[in-house]
């Protein structure tokens, strides 16, 4: 096993340990798109990017909407990019096929959906690593409660915050970043 792996799954989130530059860049991730198409996340350099684990059969699915305003408002320096995952309450079991028309004939969803993913656990996608793991963002460790998370990543590919399900689209915590 890789030593900093192993000294980095023993620490805690109250570790104060400081790691100076992310182990890998979020630009470097490979993901798909709902339809099977490579995303090349660095075509998204210079905005910032918020990644949101998303599910048609939560309670916080009527957060598309809002996900699509706050897109629709701020997007010449923000992309939105929904990421599907049935991890939680089995609330994502629909293909990619029902999930591009469930986004789009009930909230009008124009911002990118990935395909669908794991966001924790032994299958964790490594965007999600990224996203939760600070030996290998720079920033901060998490975990994954729910769905509707978000994850905040600057234009420059740095990670910034990341806000549970609660915090709506349009809270200050995330749009004190946008202005």
């Amino acid at each position: 096993m890789n030593p900093l792996k192993a000294f980095v799954g023993t620490l805690t989130a109250t570790d104060n340990v400081i790691v100076e530059n992310p182990t890998k860049s979020i630009y470097d991730i490979e993901i798909n798109s709902l339809n099977g198409s490579p995303i090349n996340l660095s075509e998204f350099k210079g905005k910032k990017i918020l990644f949101v684990n998303v599910a048609s059969k939560c309670g916080f699915t009527p957060q598309y909407r809002e996900l699509q305003e706050l897109y629709d408002y701020y997007k010449r320096e923000l992309v939105i990019i929904g990421v599907p995952c049935n991890q939680f309450g089995n609330q994502e079991p629909g293909n990619s096929v029902e999930i591009q028309e469930f986004c789009q004939v009930n909230y009008g969803v124009s911002f990118l959906i990935t395909e669908k993913i794991d966001v924790k656990g032994p299958n964790q996608h490594p965007l999600y690593e990224w996203l939760t793991k600070k030996y290998i963002n720079g920033r901060q460790n998490s975990s994954v409660k729910w769905n509707f998370q978000k994850y905040l990543v600057d234009e420059n590919g740095e990670f910034l915050d990341y806000f549970y399900s609660i915090t709506k689209p349009f809270n200050s915590r995330i749009t004190k970043y946008l202005k």
